[in-house]
This record gives C-alpha cells, structure tokens and sequence, in this order.
C-alpha cells in the first residue's frame, strides 16, 4: 500500500514520534533512582526465585548422587557444555550397570536454558542462585560436579566382575556337555528314519 502523504504530513509524522521518544525521556528522568550497594547488600538482596545462576549436583552424607549416567543432559544440551563419561561395571549381584566416573560442565558456554535440568529423569542435576562466577580465565569455568567413585569401591566392583566372569566360565563348560548328547539323539534318529 502507498503512502499518500505529503512533504509536510510526514514531517508532523515525525515530529510526532519524536515527542513521544521525549515524553518517555522525560517521564524515566523524573523516576526515583534506587542506588544498591553491591556487594554489601549479599545478605538482603533479593533474588527471583526463577533465577538460574550456577549448575549443581546435590550429594548425599556418603558422597552419593541421583545420576545414573543416561547421558539425557547432555544430549539436551544445545551448547554442548554438558560431558559425561561413564564405565560398565558389575554389582555385587552379577547385573552390569553405567556407573558415573565424572560428570563435566562448562560454565562459560551454558546459556542457562535449564534443558538439561527438564531431561533428566532422576532430579540429579539443578540450578542454583550462586552468580557471582567472575574469572580471570575460562579454564576454571569448567567443573567437574559429580565425586569420583573411590578406589576401594572401584576395586569392589573389580572383584564383582571376576566372580561374574568365573560365574560364566563355570556355566559355560556345563552347557557343551548337555549339548553333544542332544546332537547323538538326533544322529541316532536319522540313521534310524
């Protein structure tokens, strides 16, 4: 659609929005200003509840954590600043299962989206208000949240393999002996056929 105006139509257009840019000016310039004094107001200040500032992984007394190694944060991850590297190991009960050995963030890269935190099925992961992060450099952005398994766990779970793998072992050399006698029957019933 044309615009129809003339010189002077536009010119009163734009003086127009200019007064408002003015009006608007002019209305902020006569609000009262609130000056806080940071950082000696850390204990009254107020921060949204929505606030997401830092990722954590809540542990336990025993140094234990909700996570069971899924890898659902970090594909949900957009930035990629979510890496997990985790291990197959056998319970005391024989069962393989992923075990976390450490869980690494990127601080620098996250933009906050709180992706991670809605994927992950077990609550594992979260944010926190802590925002004062401010570095010298960005290496110490990275963070590694979970604790390592401990030697002495990782060397129970050693021995869990071992017992599994001669459990294996033991049932393996008594299945080829059931075999040879099915595999005579059925010899046996073809030269009789």
């Amino acid at each position: 659609m044309a615009n129809n105006k003339s010189y002077f139509g536009k010119a009163l257009d734009g003086v127009k929005t200019l007064l408002t840019g003015m009006d608007i000016t002019m209305g902020e310039y006569v609000t009262p200003k609130i000056t806080e004094q940071y950082p000696e107001n850390r204990k009254t200040q107020h921060i949204a509840e929505r606030h997401r500032g830092t990722l954590v992984m809540p542990h336990d007394a025993d140094g234990k954590n909700k996570c069971i190694a899924c890898t659902l944060c970090e594909k949900a991850c957009p930035n990629g600043t979510i890496k997990i590297v985790s291990q197959t190991v056998t319970t005391a009960d024989g069962k393989k299962k992923k075990l976390l050995t450490d869980y690494q963030y990127d601080l620098g890269d996250c933009m906050f989206c709180q992706l991670c935190v809605n994927a992950c099925p077990h609550d594992a992961i979260k944010f926190v208000k802590d925002f004062e992060n401010a570095v010298f450099t960005r290496s110490v952005l990275k963070q590694h949240l979970n604790i390592p398994p401990t030697e002495a766990e990782m060397a129970q779970y050693a021995e869990n393999a071992k017992a599994a793998a001669a459990k294996a072992a033991a049932a393996a050399e008594a299945a080829p002996k059931a075999k040879p006698a099915t595999s005579a029957n059925t010899q046996t019933q073809k030269k009789e056929e």
